[in-house]
């Protein structure tokens, strides 16, 4: 029997990291010592007290049914409680918040719940490629905004012409930025506010990198800034805050209509996160602020490492304010950015990200992570200048 694949499925592109993830499986099969700056996934263990809260929760029977769709009520009012303290943000725990399997299947699910053939999604190139393939899958069209360097990897949101905006219904954005490391400042959220307003859009932040920061720097969120809760939802995971990205556990905020839509969408599809990884979520909330500032300073001191690093070698390289990836422009040697990855993997073995994985806009950067050892990362530097 012969099966043909959707029109939907025919044009997501190939995932990214799926097929860095098979580069790097072939190299490690040769016995190769592989320093892995691709991915982000962070190193360092989930905090002891998170995971014994998970060994405690999971063994109440209570905790072992379906889990309610929306998140348990002790989750949503943490949450809620978070974002009063950590933003100033006021939220009614029961319609504007949320629990997800991690962040990146709400960010996904959200198409789906507004978009309808021929509609229009505004996403960031370069960007995480769920923004793309959510609205792909939902039968609607990407078009895309630039995030330019001499622009502060911002989209230029009056570059967007008319016809594109009569037919746009989401704009996605994300800061601090994945892949360009970028950070925005409360005038932007403004602007964003009443762009989307004007449009009639519904706004999606990605905030997952919110409490990754260095140097002083403190991310807000989109949602602080006027007209925000009218226009749209924030994106947050606790894969990055706590080390997490194994448990998928995440949260949207904001909006209550459209916090509504998408817990409509996923009690189709899904039946929510545990019970007991959800009463974990709530203890990683508790030490989230003690536990990212321990983080940020290994960060940070990684970021170090790796920047100055690269700066001695002949690479410039800028330090970022926040996200635990360094984007840089690659080599002048080079004319693509899959050939300087290549590059790096076959001859260093080091795993980067080539930015044109990650959009059109990214070609001629790399981006590397920093969820390697100081120690690695400065192996990594002495085998990149023997090759780069």
């Amino acid at each position: 029997m012969s099966f043909e694949l959707s029109d939907r499925l025919k044009n997501l592109p190939p995932y990214l990291f799926v097929e860095i993830d098979k580069a790097k499986r072939k190299a490690k099969s040769q016995g190769r010592d592989i320093i892995d700056l691709g991915i982000g996934d962070p190193d360092e263990a989930t905090p002891a007290e998170v995971v014994e809260s998970l060994h405690k929760a999971a063994q109440d029977p209570k905790n072992q049914h379906y889990p309610l769709d929306e998140g348990i009520p002790e989750l949503r009012k943490r949450i809620a409680q978070w974002y009063k303290t950590r933003f100033g943000v006021t939220l009614d725990a029961d319609k504007e918040v949320l629990v997800l399997i991690g962040s990146k299947e709400g960010i996904a699910h959200l198409p789906l719940a507004f978009i309808n053939p021929g509609d229009v999604s505004l996403i960031p190139d370069p960007c995480y490629p769920p923004y793309k393939g959510g609205t792909i899958l939902s039968g609607g069209r990407v078009h895309t905004m630039p995030l330019l360097e001499e622009n502060n990897f911002l989209p230029d949101l009056n570059a967007i012409k008319k016809n594109v905006l009569k037919k746009a219904k989401l704009l996605y954005i994300n800061y601090p930025n994945n892949p360009t490391s970028a950070v925005c400042e409360k005038g932007f959220f403004e602007d964003v506010a009443l762009f989307a307003k004007k449009h009639d859009l519904i706004v999606a932040h990605d905030a997952a990198y919110s409490e990754v920061a260095f140097d002083g720097y403190r991310p807000g969120s989109f949602l602080k800034v006027a007209g925000a809760m009218d226009a749209g939802v924030e994106f947050h995971s606790l894969s990055k805050t706590c080390n997490m990205t194994g448990w998928r556990i995440g949260f949207v905020c904001g909006n209550g209509r459209i916090v509504s839509a998408i817990a409509k969408v996923k009690s189709n599809i899904d039946s929510g996160a545990f019970n007991a990884l959800q009463v974990a979520g709530i203890t990683a909330l508790d030490i989230s602020e003690k536990h990212t500032e321990r983080m940020n300073m290994i960060y940070q001191e990684r970021r170090d490492a790796l920047v100055d690093g690269l700066n001695k070698v002949g690479w410039p390289t800028r330090k970022p304010k926040a996200t635990f990836y360094v984007w840089t422009r690659i080599p002048k040697k080079y004319k693509f950015s899959i050939e300087c990855a290549r590059v790096a993997l076959e001859k260093a073995d080091i795993v980067i990200t080539p930015g044109i994985g990650m959009g059109r806009s990214g070609e001629g950067y790399v981006r590397m992570a920093l969820t390697v050892s100081k120690e690695r990362i400065q192996e990594a530097v002495e085998r990149l200048k023997k090759v780069l």
